[in-house]
């Protein structure tokens, strides 16, 4: 079989790093654009060991950066995206950063697939693009969408787009909407947030809103896995990757805090159903679409965030 050639946008960052060491290990040839706004070198070290990868630094809202990358590749994996969900509201510069690097820089993606002719795209979306939904867990077929948030606008924005342009022009694709991915070489998110704070003060945790909200954590490796497994699987479909299970971040608190070793902590919060404006207080998956095709993670909601502070604590 020929050895098949991937990009993975966003390389450098949290799960586009991953991907890119369980592709090397399948046999691909690995292509990597990333500006390094989020991403790190240190993420990629291992990887630049092979034979099989190459490194482009580039900025995908730069049309003229992609076409070195993307070339002979038959796959792009879009990960490269503006990681943060919160805030935006109260910044302008925010919200301008979250339209180029998660809407423009995705449409600049497939007009660079349209030119070289590549052959399909995978897309990192995520659950935020449901809102508040009535059903929970929420099933792929859920509607109207209506996110609460511009990071969650932003990812049903490049939705439309990878639709619209596989439509046009015969790409095949995946759309991926992510439970909350965690594990090692996460840069932010709750857990990171929980492990910093606990450092500075043992005896106190400060959560945002009421802690009563509930949510899925999809470790990185189940996440990469069921990429990859859904494409040998199926044709162009939009897939919900979730645990199937949730919990509550007071829930979360106390395992972080466990695998650090604490006892006693203090839990004083910040007050409201979310944790910050545009924060959905309570998400759950749907993931009976994934496991018709034969799969379920290996690690629940409580496994993966274990793992993942044991991961990041650098305890693990």
């Amino acid at each position: 079989m020929a050895r098949r050639t991937a990009l993975v946008t966003g390389g450098a960052g949290f799960i586009g790093s991953h991907l890119v060491d369980r592709l090397l290990a399948d046999g691909w040839t690995v292509n990597v654009i990333d500006n390094l706004s989020s991403g790190r070198i240190k993420n990629i070290l291992q990887a630049e060991k092979s034979k099989g990868f190459n490194f482009f630094e580039g900025d995908l809202c730069e049309q003229d950066q992609i076409p070195g990358a993307i070339r002979g590749c038959d796959c792009v994996f879009h990960m490269a995206a503006d990681p943060v969900i919160r805030g935006g509201f109260s910044d302008p510069g925010k919200r301008d950063s979250t339209f180029r690097n998660n809407v423009l820089a995705t449409r600049n993606l497939l007009e660079a697939m349209v030119t070289e002719g590549t052959e399909g795209i995978v897309f990192a979306s995520s659950s935020v693009v449901y809102g508040e939904a009535a059903e929970v867990p929420t099933p792929e077929d859920y509607g109207p969408l209506k996110p609460i948030s511009l990071y969650g606008a932003s990812k049903l924005a490049g939705e439309g787009l990878v639709t619209a342009y596989s439509s046009g022009f015969g790409f095949r694709y995946w759309i991926f909407r992510f439970a909350n991915v965690v594990g090692g070489r996460s840069g932010q998110g709750v857990i990171h947030d929980f492990i910093s704070k606990l450092r500075a003060d043992e005896g106190t945790l400060k959560i945002l809103g009421d802690g009563r909200q509930r949510k899925s954590y999809l470790h990185v490796s189940d996440c990469v896995g069921a990429m990859l497994a859904c494409m040998g699987k199926t044709g162009s479909d939009i897939f919900n990757l979730g645990t199937g299970d949730t919990l509550s971040v007071d829930e979360l608190a106390v395992i972080v805090e466990d695998e650090l070793g604490l006892q006693g902590v203090e839990h004083t919060y910040t007050g409201g159903r979310g944790g910050w404006r545009g924060d959905i207080p309570v998400t759950e998956l749907d993931v009976g679409k994934l496991r018709a095709v034969g799969l379920r993670p290996k690690l629940n909601s409580e496994q993966a965030v274990r793992l993942a502070t044991r991961e990041l604590a650098g305890t693990g």
